[in-house]
């Protein structure tokens, strides 16, 4: 390993939500302080000790400059801070950009906090102009190609390659429901099967209602410090930031390099090679899930699997506990909630409390190594990261 990797070098100890899926009358800054209060609370720190703030825009936000809009809020003043925007890739280079940010003495206390309030704080304005400006305006809007139908796209083209069902897609929504079901606050708990997926409104093909990401409220908040800095504090379970790996392999769908691989192949790669892992080492996993194929995919991408063989693994009950890889133990974006582009930090929040064994009748036994993959616009933005315990460096 090299003098520059960042394995085991940033400390993850604290971590909050605020309340999520329909919250009426609260802003993004508002429920992203509640986050925050709720990690500093967690780690036992007060803010007056925060001197780096990473966040994301937020759609029903005026702010351009969300972290900075934030500090001012909460009444903390960084030295190092910046909004960043890969879309659902976001949350995992919060980490990454984080952990170099500590490793590299710009910041002791690092604060990753975002939020968005999609579901009742986005006016029908804000709402258009999200989609709109979400795809390229000469090639692709006038086309009708808005991000749900470029992830329709990849779908249609797995189908066709290896032979998925929509039954196989549908049981992404099925496990993740069930996974909901146990996890307080969540934002949909009611039981669906594979009928009830295929028989919901069509959305864009293959993709059924029940097959799509949530609108929701909320936010989450992590706070990173340097290992030494951990220690220092007496945290008796920090969790690791073990490897990170990126990876940005087109903007335009057209020009995506193949529509059933994608860069999520090497930004794992990147961040198993950091942490000395491999795919079959991980005890849990939180995997972007925006439609239920993204999920077959990166569970193939991932490594998990062979290419074209997520559709049989998942309608073979690996996804879920006594399988290859629990994941998205939460419920994920599909059932948990999804507020945009914080919504991978729902992951975070979910692998890391699985790794402290707090997650109660949802915690996987054991789990020491966790991996989260985040990804945007299309799979155009693709990021990872790997956790662990104090035993898994």
């Amino acid at each position: 390993m090299s003098d520059t990797s960042l394995r085991g070098k940033v400390a993850v100890i604290g971590i909050g939500l605020s309340a999520v899926g329909k919250v009426p009358g609260r802003s993004p800054l508002s429920l992203a302080t509640e986050a925050a209060r709720n990690a500093l609370a967690d780690a036992g720190i007060d803010k007056s000790e925060v001197d780096g703030v990473l966040s994301s825009h937020a759609f029903a936000s005026p702010f351009h400059r969300f972290s900075v809009a934030f500090s001012e809020y909460f009444g903390i003043r960084p030295t190092f801070s910046n909004t960043l925007q890969v879309s659902g890739a976001t949350a995992a280079t919060m980490f990454s950009i984080g952990a170099a940010a500590i490793h590299g003495g710009l910041a002791k206390v690092v604060l990753v906090v975002a939020a968005d309030s999609l579901l009742t704080g986005l006016t029908p304005d804000l709402a258009l102009r999200s989609l709109t400006e979400s795809r390229d305006q000469q090639y692709e809007m006038p086309f009708g190609i808005p991000v749900a139908n470029t992830f329709a796209m990849t779908a249609h083209r797995h189908m066709k390659e290896f032979g998925t069902t929509p039954e196989q897609l549908a049981e992404v929504a099925v496990v993740q429901r069930r996974h909901a079901a146990r996890t307080p606050g969540a934002q949909q708990t009611t039981p669906i099967t594979v009928e009830d997926v295929l028989a919901s409104p069509m959305v864009t093909t293959p993709y059924h209602k029940l097959d799509c990401s949530l609108i929701s409220d909320g936010g989450a908040a992590f706070v990173l410090v340097s290992a030494e800095h951990a220690q220092a504090l007496g945290i008796e379970e920090p969790v690791y930031i073990l490897g990170c790996g990126e990876c940005y392999t087109h903007e335009h769908i057209f020009l995506m390099p193949s529509l059933t691989t994608t860069g999520a192949v090497e930004s794992s790669q990147r961040a198993y090679a950091m942490a000395g892992y491999r795919p079959a080492d991980m005890d849990v996993a939180g995997i972007y899930d925006c439609f239920t194929g993204t999920v077959i995919m990166m569970l193939e991408d991932l490594g998990f699997c062979r290419k074209g063989e997520g559709g049989p693994f998942v309608a073979d009950g690996q996804m879920t506990y006594g399988g290859k890889i629990p994941s998205n133990t939460h419920g994920g974006l599909l059932s948990f909630a999804h507020s945009g582009m914080p919504g991978s930090l729902f992951h975070f929040h979910e692998v890391i409390a699985q790794l402290r064994g707090q997650c109660g009748d949802r915690q996987v036994e054991g789990a020491q190594l966790g991996l989260v993959h985040s990804l945007g616009a299309g799979f155009a933005t693709n990021a990872s990261t790997i956790l662990g315990t104090r035993e898994a460096l």
